[in-house]
């Protein structure tokens, strides 16, 4: 069983930066596509962006592109999400997402598995 664990949301000014992070625990040997979803107050999750656990392969929404980054530490079992040029529409909670076995063109829409709690990401002046 995949456990994620994010942390690190706050409130942040607009233009500011911010790092989130995804604690990743359980057999994650091969295949997982690591993803970063969000949800806002009264509208529907979207993608944010997902890399290739076992890899390096990155894929990002057009809304986030150029100003976000996920990159991953295996070692320490941890998956990031650098945010920066934050803007107000980009307040949501953010959740961290596992699956297995998702083909590239699928990342956005894939069924995930393993679901984080969630971190509440606030962008206001």
């Amino acid at each position: 069983q995949v456990q994620l664990v994010e942390s690190g949301g706050g409130l942040v000014q607009p233009g500011g930066s911010l790092r989130l992070s995804c604690a990743v625990s359980g057999p994650t040997g091969g295949g997982y596509v690591m993803a970063w979803f969000r949800q806002a107050q009264g509208k529907e999750r979207e993608f944010v962006g997902a890399i290739r656990w076992s890899g390096g392969n990155t894929r990002y929404a057009d809304s986030v592109r150029g100003r976000f980054t996920i990159s991953k530490d295996t070692f320490k079992g941890t998956v990031y999400l650098q945010m920066s040029g934050l803007k107000p529409e980009d307040t949501a909670i953010y959740y961290c997402a596992a699956q297995r076995g998702v083909i590239f063109s699928n990342w956005p829409s894939a069924d995930y598995s393993y679901w984080g709690q969630g971190t509440q990401v606030t962008v206001s002046s």
